[in-house]
């Protein structure tokens, strides 16, 4: 598991996730490297997966982009057997069954992506769930940041500015600076930010922007 984390924390990413009393925000950086190479400046790794939810990834690229199509498939076969659609938790418990098993069946190259999976259930309720390379899943209460190689300076950021209750305002613009804090210190990250909200009245795209020297 070590030796994982450790694979994770190379590959370059910062995300967040922050719980809010009205509900939830996802944010992340765009910058993708391989080794000391940035090989891409404009990836976007937040992303809507259907109409109810929202994800972020760190890890490969590959899998980032793999996992949240074959999500979205198994979440509409799973609607149209059991004529309900999944709730939030049920979406995490199957991202966490894909991950466990990319991981875990034989292969070369093993998946190797953490995630950050939030939705609105039916009721009307929010929910954030941090979803780890191997396959755990964790209900989170308040903020998580997965092992992208941002997440020391998120949290380290989050651990002093977060509150209890705080507003979707309030917690769109601690996501802001919360990537602006790790995109200045992590050479993983950078290149710009998107941040989505989810709530009771549905996914919004609430800011994105592309920098290069300056996070003003």
């Amino acid at each position: 598991m070590d030796e994982l984390k450790n694979k994770i924390l190379k590959t370059g990413t910062t995300i967040v996730g922050i719980v809010c009393k009205d509900g939830v925000v996802i944010a992340s950086d765009r910058q993708v490297t391989a080794g000391n190479i940035v090989m891409s400046k404009k990836e976007r790794k937040a992303f809507q997966v259907n109409d109810y939810l929202v994800m972020a990834g760190t890890g490969i690229a590959a899998d980032i982009q793999r996992v949240p199509k074959i999500l979205s498939a198994e979440l509409k076969l799973k609607e149209l057997r059991s004529h309900s659609r999944p709730s939030v938790k049920d979406a995490a418990s199957l991202l966490g069954h894909l991950s466990y098993s990319g991981i875990r069946q034989p292969s070369m190259i093993p998946q190797q992506a953490g995630f950050l999976l939030a939705g609105y259930n039916e009721d009307g309720t929010t929910e954030l769930y941090s979803i780890e390379p191997a396959g755990s899943v964790t209900k989170v209460e308040d903020y998580d940041a997965n092992f992208g190689s941002g997440m020391p300076f998120v949290l380290g950021f989050l651990e002093r500015n977060y509150k209890k209750d705080i507003t979707l305002k309030e917690g769109i613009e601690l996501a802001k600076e919360a990537i602006k804090s790790s995109t200045q210190r992590d050479v993983g990250s950078g290149y710009g930010i998107d941040i989505y909200t989810i709530s009771k009245d549905g996914i919004k795209k609430v800011f994105e922007k592309e920098f290069k020297e300056s996070l003003d």
